[in-house]
């Protein structure tokens, strides 16, 4: 649930077949992407007021960049870097931070997972030989 990357890498070194450790991969990225979108809107209101007591910066260096892939490709863009870069933690409370309807990230996030899960898991499978050896 917290990496993505895991769970193709521990199907394959468990035997997994292809469709089931895919399954899995996916069904994690999206229990937590709804875990998170549930209760990301409260989230964010609490971490806004921290933020405003302690006087601290809005944005950081990472902030800008995740707004500027944010305001050139949308949510697919985050979507889309969530399994490899934010994880599905990361990429989930960022949207939620933009402000992205909670129907539009889970339809964004479950794409992501099966198209990144595919290919994490295509690839651990083709290259699974070096872990064991």
């Amino acid at each position: 649930m917290v990496k993505f990357v895991g769970g193709p890498l521990l199907g394959v070194s468990l035997g997994l077949p292809f469709a089931l450790t895919l399954l899995l991969t996916v069904a994690g990225m999206m229990s937590t992407v709804l875990i998170i979108s549930g209760v990301g809107r409260v989230w964010v209101r609490h971490k806004q007021q921290q933020r405003r007591l302690r006087r601290a910066p809005i944005f950081s260096s990472r902030s800008r960049n995740i707004i500027k892939v944010f305001r050139r490709f949308g949510m697919g863009g985050i979507a889309f870097l969530t399994p490899v870069l934010l994880s599905p933690i990361g990429g989930t409370v960022v949207a939620t931070l933009l402000g992205v309807p909670r129907s539009r990230i889970l339809l964004h996030m479950l794409w992501s997972a099966v198209f990144w899960g595919g290919v994490l898991t295509l690839a651990s499978v083709r290259f699974g030989h070096l872990i064991h050896h």
